[in-house]
């Protein structure tokens, strides 16, 4: 069977706010761009409830919702958004050779990688069921929601240390859930928390149970030294333990450091490959929202842009 092989200027891999702000800008410049959604239409955000931090939205707006609208303006302008998951690519040759579902060949003339980043969980059923209902791996997007509550988070790096010390800004009590009896925080971050007298740190503690029905209202765990069990009243649960970059496919060509995270030339979303570009949580291991995963989406766009004009004038 002869399989058929599409040829597109601009190829977005992957459907969050970088990805679908690529498409908006792409589009409008007359390049119409074919976007994959990934196996996560719509990424992370369709994961978070209330989204009260992204400009424009006074009254706030669900993840899911705020995804369909990027889409729905996404397709206005002429963008072909299909469903499909990039099971391969060949970056070594110029068009790009791109799979889509193992069957699906096309050609692009330039691709951006726009596949985001998933957060790390613990693992354990609670924690799937309540997720978005007092769960969070995000404590700068949900933090807000527990004003003046008691909650807990997870991890031992910095990350973890920043936004316990960003909670406790907020809450009125952040326990911080450490599984050894050290942390892999830098010194400055580890003493950040250690003095700041709203954190309480289990030390040799893991969680068992994420307690509640419709919502959090606690959390059991285990001291797993002694065995020890604790129920801690909180109604906010926070996961710290990372994030994963959505990359693997691409690592045959594209520069990464070495948790995954693609490499771009600073100032720009140019990675090491002429004509690919990345964008969003696939290439920012610092900020992670949606606002700045908008931003670099546009600039992805606009280098494409640019690369494609460069292309022809040659």
């Amino acid at each position: 069977m002869n399989q058929e092989i599409e040829r597109v200027k601009v190829l977005i891999i992957g459907s969050g706010p970088a990805g679908y702000t690529a498409a908006i800008y792409a589009s409008r410049a007359g390049l119409t761009p074919v976007l994959y959604t990934g196996g996560q239409p719509g990424g992370q955000l369709t994961i978070t409830n209330d989204v009260e931090n992204y400009p424009g939205y006074p009254d706030g707006i669900m993840g899911p919702e705020m995804m369909e609208d990027f889409r729905k303006q996404a397709e206005r302008f002429g963008t072909s958004v299909r469903y499909g998951q990039v099971t391969k690519v060949d970056f070594s040759t110029r068009p790009h050779v791109v799979t889509v579902d193992d069957q699906i060949m096309i050609h692009a003339d330039t691709t951006v990688i726009s596949t985001g980043a998933s957060a790390k969980w613990l693992g354990i059923e609670s924690e799937t069921r309540l997720n978005g209902k007092g769960v969070s791996a995000c404590a700068v997007c949900d933090g807000f929601f527990f004003k003046g509550q008691d909650v807990a988070i997870v991890g031992a790096g910095d990350t973890a240390c920043e936004e316990a010390t960003y909670l406790s800004n907020i809450c009125s009590k952040v326990y911080m859930i450490v599984r050894k009896d050290e942390m892999r925080a830098s010194q400055i971050m580890q003493s950040r928390v250690m003095n700041n007298p709203k954190i309480e740190i289990l030390w040799n503690s893991e969680t068992e149970e994420i307690l509640g029905e419709d919502e959090v209202i606690g959390a059991r765990i285990v001291n797993n030294k002694t065995g020890e069990k604790r129920d801690l009243a909180v109604s906010g649960f926070f996961v710290a333990i990372g994030h994963q970059p959505n990359t693997e496919i691409f690592k045959d060509f594209i520069h990464m450091d070495h948790s995954g995270y693609i490499k771009t030339i600073p100032g720009t979303s140019k990675t090491n490959v002429e004509g690919v570009f990345a964008c969003g949580d696939a290439q920012d291991n610092v900020y992670r929202q949606a606002v700045t995963a908008a931003g670099t989406g546009c600039m992805a766009a606009l280098d494409a842009e640019r690369f494609l004009a460069a292309q022809e004038n040659h």
